[in-house]
């Protein structure tokens, strides 16, 4: 660690997560929260937090083990139905939906003008989204919000700017990356991590059925990523973020780190 990021660190340390109130968690599909984010959401549900689920686009196009002859409309329908589903297992009940379409079949402009509208109205002090700077990440639908969510975590404070797209301001504190190759703030898990699992392979059938074999493949990477981040801070389990408060947001490289 270089001198400047030693004293950066010092002066402008990264906010921790579960020191906050309130929390909106941006996935760009139905089950990307749970994949991602869904034991620290139940975490955080417990304690009595007040939590947002924002579902960005409709998974129509997620079709490999929908039923014969489910055309879009009919998948999406079933996929809203899992998402609410799993998020009231969480223990979350604000679940909002964007209704775009998944497969970038969608403006950047709606894509912002929308999402700001549901910052606005629900306030977060801190958003989850995934990160859209992983070099290996190829969908662009979660580059896309990745990206965007970023991009009004910034400029959620600013009430000029947010009119600009239709919004309310929001006194955004920090922003929680998730799916990042980066974390630098780690939440404990214990036995939250088993309901993250109940949470996608119950209540999202469509997408892991027990013939899927990516079913069994995801809850090994899940397993083996949670005891990963837990082993880094002697927590048995735990789910990495990649954490940016208001500070290390803009022009200060070093902040992020």
């Amino acid at each position: 660690m270089s001198i400047t990021s030693a004293i950066v660190k010092m002066a402008a340390p990264v906010p921790k997560i579960e020191d906050f109130d309130r929390y909106m968690f941006i996935g760009p599909h139905p089950d990307d929260i749970e994949v991602g984010a869904g034991a620290t959401a139940a975490k955080l549900a417990e304690k009595g937090k007040k939590i947002c689920f924002l579902i960005c686009t409709d998974g129509r196009f997620g079709d490999g083990y929908a039923p014969e002859g489910t055309d879009g409309d009919k998948l999406a329908e079933i996929r809203r139905k899992e998402a609410l589903d799993s998020a009231h297992f969480l223990g979350v009940f604000d679940v909002r939906f964007l209704n775009l379409s998944d497969g970038g079949f969608y403006t950047d402009e709606e894509l912002t003008s929308k999402m700001a509208k549901e910052i606005g109205s629900f306030k977060p002090e801190v958003i989850f989204c995934t990160d859209p700077d992983v070099t290996s990440e190829c969908h662009t639908d979660h580059i896309n919000v990745g990206r965007v969510a970023k991009k009004l975590a910034f400029f959620a404070p600013f009430s000029k700017i947010m009119a600009g797209y239709g919004a309310e301001a929001s006194d955004v504190k920090a922003l929680a990356m998730y799916m990042t190759a980066h974390p630098n703030r780690y939440v404990k898990t214990k036995r939250f991590f088993k309901k993250q699992l109940e949470a996608l392979f119950t209540y999202f059938p469509s997408q892991y059925p027990k013939e899927n074999p990516a079913s069994a493949s995801v809850s090994l990477y899940l397993k083996l990523r949670a005891h990963e981040f837990g082993l880094r801070r002697l927590y048995g389990t735990a789910e990495g973020f990649r954490v940016l408060g208001t500070t290390q947001m803009h022009c200060l490289p070093e902040g992020g780190r």
